[in-house]
C-alpha cells in the first residue's frame, strides 16, 4: 500500500524543494539590487502618479452587488429543483408548493428593496 503513495511523496518533496530553493535564490539575489526613490515609486505608463491610488465607490454599488448575489442564488436553487420536480411526478404538489413559498419570500425581499429605493440610481 505504501508503494502506491511513493510517487505522491516524491512529488511533494520535489515541489517543496523547488519552492524553498526559489525563495532562497530570491533573497540572495534580491539583496544585490540597490533601492532608491525612483525604483520604489509607483509606475503609471511613464507619467508621475497623481491622485489617490484607489477610487472610492458609492455605497449604492455595493448594495446593488449584494442584491444581485442574493437574487442570483435563486437561480442556483431553481435548476436542481426543476430536475427533481421533473423526476418525481408523484410528489409534484409538495415540491411545487415548497418552491412557490421560496419564490414568494424572494419576491417579498424584492418588493422591500424596491420600496427602500435600493434599485434607484439617481438618488
Amino acid at each position: 500500500m505504501s508503494q502506491d503513495y511513493t510517487p505522491v511523496l516524491i512529488q511533494i518533496v520535489i515541489a517543496s524543494g523547488f519552492a524553498v530553493a526559489t525563495l532562497i535564490a530570491s533573497v540572495m539575489l534580491g539583496k544585490r539590487a540597490m533601492r532608491n526613490t525612483v525604483k520604489d515609486s509607483a509606475y503609471e505608463c511613464g507619467m508621475n502618479p497623481t491622485g489617490e491610488g484607489q477610487a472610492r465607490f458609492s455605497v449604492k454599488f455595493y448594495l446593488v452587488a449584494m442584491l444581485f448575489v442574493l437574487f442570483d442564488i435563486e437561480v442556483v436553487f431553481l435548476y436542481p429543483w426543476a430536475v427533481v420536480f421533473r423526476e418525481n411526478v408523484a410528489n409534484a404538489p409538495v415540491y411545487f408548493w415548497g418552491m412557490l413559498g421560496f419564490v414568494f419570500v424572494l419576491f417579498i425581499a424584492y418588493l422591500y428593496a424596491l420600496k427602500k429605493g435600493a434599485l434607484e440610481w439617481k438618488s
